[in-house]
């Protein structure tokens, strides 16, 4: 690949909902550009950039990928990226790695979840934009209609740069409203001409919103606009230029990758009005001091390279992507991971385009590559030197909140299990593994069922493992509401040594008092000796679980009689004895189930507000409360019981068109309802337990 100094790279990630033709848009614009020798298709599963297995099975991207071209003397490297929700840490890789973003839009649609979470995430970053409405050619296409709800979910800012002549399959090409003047397809080429005349009216009424927009970044072009003069085409052309860069507009522009309309026109805009890695501000890291280290894209600056996604593969191992914020990174060669406090050997250092690789002496300031068989970094990690530790932020990646229990399919799946979950984590950072103290089970929480089944798929097919995954159980405990005396006798006659322990035990709750043992034994009818063994017995019952196999809490357990035998008592006797007692005084002692209470928040747009509270209450809950958090969303605070809220990621998601999105963490615990209670200790009784 042809070395590129840094005012001529463009870095740019596509990002939008699923199902509107990014991976289509970026293949034709490699193929336009000559990256790439043959054209692919995502049905087919011969995209470029869709080259995982679970991709081409599903027609859908579920990673990142990464790709470069060369136009107008740039290289341009695109970062596709999913726009299906369950895969939206990607989405916030690609934008840690791009200096400006392209969001996608069917022009036969309205403004889709996937849409707006990328916006929002842009707008987060400060990232510079332009919209792409595709799909122009397709039945039922509506450029105008689709420009409008574009304007109507984000603003004046979002500006016409184009306006679609035709539309469906009468779609032919567009009107340049910098320059005026219309572009058609004529015998598989693009032909420049004059506006239609039916959409003079049309043209010049957007041309009026373009205005309005441009005019924001600057003022004298704001001076001219107000005062009805004319503005020339390099004149507005070069107020896009700033104000895109500055994120003051974000300009539309349209058409049909499978026409090849419209790819040249935004080839040339992402070069035109997309900042270089050079424009965009400094990034700020810090030293292993907490002080700050303003960088500016310079190959000569000190080493800065940020990690934005990891993959891992059975035959080549970790391979890293990269993205170089400060200075250069040479291969055969060394870098400091300050965060691990290690030292990392950088082998042969790779240029991307999709599953394909090209070797690279080096990477400068604002290119993206990647570096195969590191040993210890991983997603959100920074290389620096050891001479200049630096440390860039965290990327700042959803949370999972859809937990399934994970098991070995087989025995010979159990020892590869844990190696596997390991490295799967690596490439997919939105994940947690974590073993439950009280049912023992191995949680994965993801992002969605369809997160699931791939990360099965993967499990599989990478490493070796399969697994099977179900709901998780429900931590139950048990407790106490009465009072009483229990009594527990164990007598054992053998030809030698016998075993004899009689115990009596008061049993009393303990509200959050935990496990209590106490004694109480006077005249010596149990010796002291003894007492170990009793309090072993009682405290292995109660993690056992008396009415339904579930951690039996907040109790007092005083020892207050008993009686022995000289040469057949033992501890072990004692500890059987005690443990009678309790199984048959908890009974006596109106026994309660309890489950796990969530504090849940679920933040959502307004107008979803009344179904969600309705979900709520059917799933057992108590809305707490409902606040504005600004851009017309809400956060609705409620306690829920966690046996209801295992499914919620994808219920949440269907309720609300994707918008939706809650946290949950353990706020206490409360009685169950009668009628379920009667449940669960029925199937306990049956060998198995729900939930």
């Amino acid at each position: 690949m042809k070395t590129v100094d840094t005012a001529h790279l463009r870095n740019v990630v596509l990002a939008s909902h699923s199902g509107v033709g990014k991976t289509t848009l970026a293949e034709h614009l490699l193929h336009r550009a000559g990256a790439i020798g043959r054209l692919g298709k995502v049905d087919d599963g011969t995209a470029s950039l869709d080259f995982e297995p679970e991709e081409q099975k599903r027609h859908i991207s579920l990673s990142l990928a990464v790709a470069s071209l060369d136009h107008a003397g740039h290289r341009v490297t695109l970062i596709d990226t999913p726009g299906y929700l369950d895969f939206a840490a990607e989405v916030t890789e690609g934008f840690a790695a791009a200096d400006g973003a392209v969001f996608l839009m069917d022009a036969s649609g309205g403004v889709e979840a996937g849409t707006e979470m990328a916006v929002a995430r842009g707008r987060r970053s400060g990232t510079a934009a332009l919209f792409f409405l595709s799909r122009c050619d397709r039945e039922n296409a509506d450029p105008g209609a689709a420009l409008d709800a574009l304007r109507a979910a984000f603003g004046s800012k979002i500006a016409p740069l184009h306006l679609a002549i035709g539309a469906a399959a009468a779609f032919c090409g567009y009107v340049d409203l910098v320059r005026m003047r219309a572009f058609t397809l004529q015998g598989g080429a693009m032909v420049e001409g004059e506006i239609p005349g039916e959409l003079a009216g049309e043209a010049a009424r957007r041309r009026d919103q373009l205005l309005e927009a441009a005019a924001e970044a600057d003022d004298d072009v704001m001076a001219k606009y107000l005062d009805g003069e004319e503005i020339g085409a390099d004149e507005l052309d070069a107020c896009l230029s700033q104000g895109v860069r500055r994120s003051v507009l974000a300009p539309v522009l349209v058409g049909s990758a499978l026409k090849e309309i419209g790819t040249a026109a935004l080839l040339d805009a992402i070069v035109r009005y997309l900042p270089s890695p050079a424009e965009r501000p400094a990034v700020v890291a810090r030293d292993p001091k907490g002080g700050e280290v303003p960088l500016a894209a310079d190959p000569a600056g000190p080493l800065c390279v940020r990690v934005f996604k990891t993959t891992a593969d059975p035959f080549v191992g970790r391979l890293t992507y990269l993205r170089v914020v400060s200075g250069t990174l040479r291969g055969q060669g060394n870098a400091f991971n300050a965060a691990r406090g290690q030292e990392e050997r950088i082998g042969g250092l790779l240029h991307l385009r999709g599953h394909e690789q090209e070797p690279a002496e080096e990477l400068a300031a604002g290119e993206i590559g990647a570096v195969a068989r590191l040993g210890v970094t991983g997603t959100g990690d920074t290389l620096s030197t050891r001479e200049r530790p630096l440390l860039l932020p965290p990327l700042e990646l959803p949370e999972p909140t859809l937990p399934v229990a994970v098991e070995p399919q087989s025995k010979a799946d159990l020892d590869k299990l844990g190696p596997a979950l390991q490295r799967m984590h690596e490439e997919e950072p939105a994940t947690r593994v974590e073993r439950h103290p009280e049912t023992s089970e191995t949680i994965l929480w993801a992002m969605g069922e369809t997160h699931v089944a791939v990360i099965a798929e993967r499990l599989k097919r990478k490493f070796g493992a399969a697994i099977l995954t179900r709901a998780p159980r429900v931590p139950y405990r048990e407790t106490i509401r009465g009072k009483t005396r229990a009594h527990g006798r164990y007598k054992k006659q053998t030809g030698g040594h016998g075993m004899f322990a009689d115990v009596w035990i008061e049993i009393e709750p303990n509200p959050d008092g935990g496990v209590v043992f106490a004694d109480h034994v006077v005249g010596g009818a149990v010796p002291k000796g003894f007492f170990p063994g009793v309090e072993k017995g009682i405290r292995e019952a109660a993690a056992e679980g008396v009415v339904a196999g579930y951690p039996l809490i907040d109790f007092k357990a005083t020892l207050y009689d008993g009686q022995f035998h000289t040469v057949d008592s033992n501890e072990l006797s004692f500890k059987i004895a005690a443990s009678m007692a309790l199984k048959q005084g908890v009974m006596e002692c109106k026994p309660v189930l309890m489950e796990p209470i969530q504090l849940v928040e679920v933040r959502v747009p307004e107008r979803f507000m009344g179904d969600v509270n309705r979900d709520l209450n059917g799933r057992r809950g108590r809305v707490m409360g409902m606040d504005p958090a600004g851009d017309g969303m809400h956060v609705i605070t409620a306690h829920v019981p966690q046996s209801e809220l295992f499914t919620y990621a994808t219920e949440l998601r269907s309720l609300t068109g994707g918008r939706g999105t809650f946290t949950a963490t353990l706020d206490h615990y409360e009685d169950v309802p009668a009628y379920l209670a009667e449940k669960i200790v029925e199937a306990h009784r049956k060998g198995t337990k729900e939930g």
